[in-house]
C-alpha cells in the first residue's frame, strides 16, 4: 500500500512539473496584437515589392533621410489602402527599418524573381518584440520575409528582411567559396610581403651600380712636352766661337774643320750623375 502511495505521489510531481513547463497562455489582448501584426505584414510585403519593382524605392533612398522616408512610406501606404478598400490603414514604421527593407528586397528579388505567391504568416513573441515570418514564392526561387514589430499598442515596424531559402548543398558551396576567397586573399598578401622582403637584398646592389655610373672619371695628367729650345746663333757669335774653340781643343783639331749650327740645353740629370 505504501509503495502504491509513493508511486502516485511521484506521478503527481511529474505531472505538475510538466504543467509548469508548458507554454504560457497568451492573453486575448496579446493575441489581438499578434493578429494585427500578421495582417500588417502581408500588406507591407506586397507594398515594398511594388516600390522596388517600380523603382520608387530607389528614388526614396536617394532623396530622403530616415525620418522623411518613414513619413512618405506611411502616407503613401495609407492612400493606396484607401483607394483599394475605401478606408485608411494606420501603421507606424521606423525610417531605418523601411530603408533596410528596400535594400533587402532590391538585392533579394534579383535571385528570387517576382513574388508570385505569399504564404500564411506565423509569429513569435520575443519579449518586447513580435517577429512575423511570411513564406514567399518567386519566379526563380523560394524565400521568406521576416518582419519585426514592437510589442506595444503602436506595433511599430522596426525591421523587414527578405531571406532566400537555400539547401544544405548550396550553403556548403557558399561556405567553401567564402573559405577559399579568404584563404586566397591571405596567401596573396603573404606572397606580396615575401617579394617585398626579397627586394630589400637588391637595394644595396642597385645603389652600388648607380654609384658607379655617376662617378666622373679623372683625366690622367698629360705629360709636359719638353720643347727643345734652339737658340739663334746669328746674334751670339762670341758664344759660338768659344764653344767651337772648346770642342776643337777637346778633339785636338782645328776649329776650322767643323761648324756649330745649333746649341741645345743639356739634360741636367745627366750632368748631376757625371
Amino acid at each position: 500500500m505504501k509503495k502504491i502511495l509513493k508511486t502516485l505521489l511521484m506521478l503527481t510531481c511529474v505531472l505538475s512539473l510538466t504543467a509548469c513547463g508548458s507554454e504560457e497562455t497568451i492573453s486575448e489582448h496579446q493575441q489581438m496584437k499578434i493578429d494585427e501584426a500578421q495582417d500588417r505584414s502581408g500588406l507591407i510585403v506586397s507594398y515594398i515589392e511594388g516600390l522596388v519593382e517600380s523603382g520608387v524605392g530607389a528614388e526614396w533612398m536617394q532623396n530622403y533621410d530616415n525620418m522623411e522616408i518613414a513619413d512618405v512610406f506611411t502616407n503613401d501606404l495609407a492612400n493606396n489602402f484607401y483607394k483599394q478598400f475605401g478606408q485608411y490603414f494606420a501603421i507606424e514604421v521606423e525610417g531605418k527599418g523601411v530603408r533596410s527593407a528596400l535594400t533587402s528586397f532590391e538585392s533579394g528579388l534579383e535571385t528570387l524573381g517576382a513574388i508570385t505567391e505569399v504564404g500564411e504568416a506565423s509569429s513569435v513573441v520575443d519579449g518586447d518584440t513580435i517577429i512575423v515570418t511570411i513564406p514567399v514564392t518567386g519566379e526563380l526561387a523560394k524565400g521568406s520575409v521576416e518582419l519585426i514589430f514592437t510589442n506595444d499598442i503602436y506595433l511599430e515596424m522596426t525591421a523587414c528582411t527578405l531571406n532566400l531559402n537555400e539547401s544544405l548543398s548550396e550553403l556548403m558551396v557558399r561556405a567553401a567559396l567564402n573559405t577559399l576567397i579568404g584563404m586566397g586573399t591571405v596567401f596573396v598578401v603573404l606572397i606580396l610581403i615575401s617579394l617585398i622582403i626579397a627586394c630589400f637584398g637588391l637595394i644595396p646592389k642597385l645603389q652600388e651600380k648607380f654609384a658607379k655610373k655617376t662617378e666622373v672619371p679623372v683625366a690622367a695628367p698629360t705629360p709636359a712636352v719638353v720643347v727643345d729650345e734652339e737658340e739663334e746663333l746669328a746674334d751670339d757669335t762670341e758664344l759660338v766661337a768659344v764653344i767651337a774653340a772648346a770642342i776643337a781643343a777637346y778633339e785636338g783639331t782645328s776649329a776650322d774643320g767643323f761648324q756649330v749650327r745649333s746649341i741645345k740645353r743639356a739634360n741636367t740629370k745627366k750632368w748631376q750623375r757625371a
